[in-house]
């Protein structure tokens, strides 16, 4: 459940750090429970921490995600400009 709040938070702030790249309620959810994955990757990989508790899982998290729908949105939008 844990999992699931941070993920919904961080789904919601990246959409609104993305503006507007949201896409729905679940989806924000799944984007923001993968995005934790990859935030904590990329700040292990660099060797950085917002720490363990809550705001630092949501930070994490939130960036991870916003890395993310770059990352998709960039697969969506060459898409587009094939045609």
């Amino acid at each position: 459940m844990y999992t699931l709040f941070v993920g919904l938070i961080a789904g919601f702030f990246a959409g609104l750090i993305m503006k507007g790249e949201g896409h729905g309620f679940f989806i924000n959810i799944i984007v923001g429970v993968v995005g934790a994955f990859v935030g904590s990757w990329i700040l292990g990989f660099i060797n950085f921490s917002f720490g363990s508790g809550l705001i630092g899982n949501i930070i994490t998290a939130t960036i991870g995600s916003v890395v993310l729908l770059f990352v998709i949105n960039l697969f969506r939008n060459g898409k587009r400009r094939r045609r």
